[in-house]
């Protein structure tokens, strides 16, 4: 039985030491700024990108990856005797999947397995975790697949912004819920539900905020445990921290067995905002 190699997409925006100890092929979106192009997450990080676009005149777009990006990262993979099993951003977001599927299309190979996570962020960065601590524990294909369905039946991300220009002038919200923000002066409560954003609720501070992501996420987990918490902030470290204390503190003793601070991904961030922070979870497994 070959050995399962996993590829994600930079959106996911694992830590660097978590990507360290587990080894997985990452597919950086792009970030087009005027005439220049940027990885996310290779030739801009997120520091880097929230300074460059305080001073900004034009504000970024944002590409998938390339079907001849994914073809290079499968083709290597392929030669060296891997099964790939390729796990990405949600389809409702982003044509990331498309790109991968033409690829697979091309190298015409039956041991390619795409699969949407229908999240983003740790959200999808949670399932990927899942299986790549499988496939490095010798599960097979199809094993990851079906690890794959039940991680992300269980888990997702939640996040407060502060304003809704952002999703709503990169189309991912509709223009009535964002001026309606706006107006009310309210920080709204989103997540991605059945692959894409939605509302979630909404409050007037920041502190009901944490208080409202923590309620929810907490709704969303039930009894199932294990439970794995990230973090996700776009330049928000400190509200962060505190929102990592305060989730810890909000479950019993023993129940999360993991739980980091993680960046949100520039290509995310260009869409969200600054100040975001938000609650990615896994449960049960």
């Amino acid at each position: 039985m070959a050995q399962v190699a996993i590829v994600t997409d930079s959106t996911a925006y694992i830590p660097k030491d978590l990507q360290s100890e587990y080894k997985f092929q990452i597919a950086p979106l792009q970030l087009i700024w005027g005439e220049e192009q940027f990885r996310d997450g290779v030739d801009i990080q997120p520091v880097q990108f929230y300074e460059k676009l305080e001073h900004a005149e034009i504000m970024p777009s944002t590409s998938q990856p390339t079907p001849e990006a994914f073809k290079e990262i499968y083709k290597k993979l392929l030669e060296r005797g891997y099964d790939i099993f390729s796990i990405h951003i949600s389809s409702k977001l982003s044509g990331t999947i498309d790109s991968a599927q033409q690829a697979k299309a091309t190298l015409e190979a039956d041991n390619i397995e795409i699969f949407d996570s229908e999240n983003t962020a740790m959200g999808l960065g949670f399932q990927v975790l899942a299986v790549t601590r499988a496939a490095a524990n010798g599960a097979s294909l199809n094993d990851c697949v079906k690890i794959a369905q039940k991680a992300r039946e269980n888990s997702g991300v939640l996040f407060a912004v502060k304003t809704l220009e952002f999703l709503h002038r990169g189309g991912r919200i509709g223009g009535g819920q964002a001026f309606l923000g706006t107006m009310l002066n309210l920080k709204p409560i989103l997540e991605v539900r059945d692959g894409k954003i939605e509302a979630a609720g909404k409050v007037r501070t920041l502190n009901k905020a944490v208080d409202k992501l923590i309620e929810i996420t907490k709704s969303k987990v039930g009894d199932l445990h294990p439970i794995r918490i990230a973090i996700q902030h776009a330049n928000a470290l400190p509200e962060a921290r505190n929102l990592l204390e305060k989730v810890i503190q909000s479950f019993p003793e023993g129940d999360i067995v993991e739980s980091f601070i993680a960046d949100v991904s520039p290509v995310i961030g260009n869409h969200t905002g600054p100040g975001v922070v938000g609650i990615a979870y896994m449960a049960g497994m």
